[in-house]
């Protein structure tokens, strides 16, 4: 006969000290193949069957290295969930800080980013290695609140003893995974985790609205993207005769002409100019847009655009105005750079075979350590260039004709920049 699971936030809800010593019973009959008065909620028993199958020890906690702070603000600056920090902040904050909680964000990895909020409770998450660059990952450190819920696809509480290592069973965390609304991949995972008395039952609800309000606010961004991308989509699709589309970096249609409209068109996972298959238009020719792809059918004869090539111009003529323009066949749109993207741009034009992020660090900083910032930049970069411009060394694509235009007087190249690159063409000889 089985037997019933425990009924955890009701019972800790009413006592938490007498709910913590039934799942410490529990735990260790689990764990010694005995039959418990009770049984785990399901979720849990599930987490510590994986535990039990993958060897992680339940007596000895692991701590897997911690992320150099370098690695942390990288990871910080690529992660989407920078994007929704005001929200989470708004939401979980100031209420876990009276709780006497701590919110904690992770990546997909279940590495920590960000953590913050009530200050002793943040030195004894420090004592359980739940620090800033650690692996919460469930494989790593057993059932808990980030990496249960990054494995379940679903918010999870984890109270006392259900964590499946015994070193955290002093602690109780209530976790929910934050989803990519373009495409549902796994973003990260918010926790609020603390002390085992501050539980609460309400607060796996709570940690869920938070992480659904997180999610609309992506999707909000999402849709904005889209409707810029429209404004520059109606012109192209304008001069086209045959079926087409434009779409954003994920497929996502912003327009069509010439065929029924679908709300998403699925592309290569890194899309590059050139000729495509694609299951919906067959064989097309994909050009860069700002900010997404113009696909377009070239099996329906259609007559190509005149002007296929891509052409890339860097206009760097202006003191304090600065842009690129892209032509080709799916017409043409300019973007105006801010004065860090100028460096970076007019670096990789003057070195076609392309550089390495510790070589553009050395030219932009005289420091070939910075690459976090180098390459959070370049992230940023690739949202409007797209596959213009790749990586590994980063470079413009073989396939561009680029071209560099400079002031006539050399010293007012970039007139603001201290970049060492920069300085020495400014001041060079011409």
């Amino acid at each position: 006969m089985a037997l019933p699971p425990m009924n955890v936030p009701q019972l800790a809800a009413a006592d938490a000290a007498r709910a913590a010593r039934m799942l410490n019973e529990v735990r260790d009959a689990r764990l010694a193949g005995q039959r418990a008065r009770v049984a785990p909620r399901p979720v849990i028993e599930q987490s510590w069957d994986r535990m039990l199958r993958s060897g992680v020890d339940p007596e000895h906690d692991f701590r897997a290295g911690l992320l150099s702070a370098d690695e942390v603000r990288r990871r910080r600056e690529e992660s989407p969930l920078r994007e929704v920090l005001p929200v989470l902040r708004e939401g979980l904050l100031s209420v876990a800080d009276a709780a006497h909680h701590i919110m904690v964000v992770a990546d997909e990895e279940g590495r920590v980013l960000w953590r913050e909020g009530c200050n002793p409770v943040l030195r004894k998450a420090d004592g359980l290695g739940f620090e800033l660059g650690a692996d919460w990952g469930e494989s790593v450190v057993g059932t808990n609140g980030v990496g249960t819920p990054a494995v379940v696809r679903r918010p999870v509480q984890v109270f006392a003893a259900e964590h499946f290592v015994r070193s955290h069973t002093t602690w109780t965390c209530a976790g929910a995974p934050i989803t990519d609304p373009r495409n549902g991949r796994l973003l990260g995972v918010i926790d609020v985790s603390g002390p085992l008395e501050t539980m609460h039952p309400a607060t796996l609800a709570w940690v869920d609205a938070v992480a659904k309000l997180a999610e609309s606010r992506l999707r909000e961004k999402h849709l904005s993207s889209l409707e810029r991308l429209r404004a520059v989509a109606a012109p192209v699709l304008a001069r086209l005769a045959g079926r087409g589309a434009v779409v954003d970096g994920d497929g996502w249609t912003a327009a069509v002409t010439g065929m029924p409209y679908a709300s998403r068109i699925a592309l290569p996972k890194s899309p590059s100019p050139g000729r495509r298959w694609l299951p919906a238009l067959g064989l097309c020719s994909v050009e860069p847009l700002a900010g997404g792809w113009l696909v377009r059918s070239v099996t329906d004869g259609a007559e190509p655009l005149p002007g296929g090539a891509t052409r890339i111009v860097l206009d760097l003529t202006r003191p304090r105005s600065w842009s690129v323009t892209v032509s080709g066949g799916a017409g043409s749109w300019c973007h105006e750079l801010s004065p860090r993207h100028a460096e970076l741009l007019y670096l990789l034009a003057t070195h076609r075979g392309g550089r390495s992020a510790a070589g553009l660090a050395e030219d932009m900083f005289g420091d070939p350590g910075r690459t976090v910032t180098v390459r959070a930049e370049l992230s940023r970069v690739r949202r409007y260039l797209g596959g213009l411009l790749q990586h590994r060394p980063y470079r413009f694509c073989e396939e561009a004709e680029v071209e560099l235009l400079l002031p006539a007087d050399p010293k007012g190249l970039l007139p603001h920049s201290i970049a060492p690159a920069v300085v020495r063409d400014r001041t060079s000889t011409p």
